[in-house]
């Protein structure tokens, strides 16, 4: 399966990427020239992160009948100083929100995602080391 991605130099610093049909701006600070109009290119790969797992999570969770009444997942990390600047760890924090949610099919869902269904999940393991933890409470 193949994929392409367009993106067009919109001037300055700015870039227009269309994926799947959806303009993505992207754009870098004043101080590198941009004018800060959307999100930096490396720190997309936080939300490619974030979503691929999310929506693995949400779909198992669902199959084992389990109603959450909120996610959030927030993905941190370390990078060198030095040029090319890049991540060597990423660290995803799954906050689910629920009564009563049973921990260990949370614990499955995630693990489920994290060892075999999530490619951006497992792109990034051959890069640098990923790890997670999972936080819950009622509201």
């Amino acid at each position: 399966m193949k994929q392409t991605i367009q993106t067009t130099w919109k001037g300055d610093m700015q870039f227009d990427s269309v994926v799947n049909g959806h303009h993505i701006l992207i754009d870098a600070d004043p101080e590198a020239g941009g004018n800060d109009q959307g999100p930096r290119p490396k720190a997309l790969m936080h939300t490619a992160l974030a979503g691929c797992t999310g929506m693995d999570v949400v779909s198992i969770l669902k199959k084992m009948k389990v109603e959450l009444d909120g996610l959030q997942i927030d993905v941190t990390s370390d990078s060198t100083e030095e040029h090319p600047r890049h991540y060597t760890h990423m660290h995803i924090t799954y906050r689910f929100i629920g009564k009563g949610l049973p921990l260990e099919k949370l614990q499955k869902a995630v693990d489920l995602s994290q060892e075999r269904y999530c490619g951006v999940s497992f792109m990034f393991r051959k890069a640098m080391e990923v790890t997670h933890e999972i936080v819950v409470s009622e509201k």
